[in-house]
């Protein structure tokens, strides 16, 4: 198999460089993904509720592949608010708490001021 592009149809992908996910073999790299529901282009304020839109949105990415979230070996969360972490255990739960995937979790930044949490992940076909 080839390395090839998932693109999620955001404008962005194009104008800033880079592509939702990559698929290389049997692996794939899945972007940082935010809360954001794409069809209204919305965001919830509550940072469960994105989290939640979170795993969907890279839910979809990785069925464009043939992959699926319990592919995952691999994930990072990024917060802006230490104390926005806590709230979202259950989400990660409800999506992982069976994969349990390796995963890292720190304190940074994010792009827009509405993003309160944001998620990459690898993932390998079983």
């Amino acid at each position: 198999m080839t390395r090839r592009q998932i693109s999620s149809g955001s404008k962005f992908e194009a104008e800033i460089g880079y592509s939702r996910a990559i698929v290389d073999g049997d692996w794939m790299w899945v972007s940082g993904t935010t809360g954001f529901n794409y069809d209204t282009m919305t965001i919830s304020e509550d940072v469960a509720e994105q989290a939640d839109q979170t795993f969907r949105n890279i839910e979809a990415a990785m069925a464009k592949a043939g992959f699926s979230l319990d592919d995952v070996v691999s994930t990072t969360y990024i917060f802006p608010r230490a104390e926005d972490f806590e709230p979202c255990w259950p989400v990660f739960r409800k999506y992982f708490g069976e994969t349990r995937p390796a995963s890292t979790a720190f304190i940074a930044a994010l792009i827009d001021p509405r993003m309160k949490i944001e998620i990459q992940v690898t993932a390998k076909k079983r």
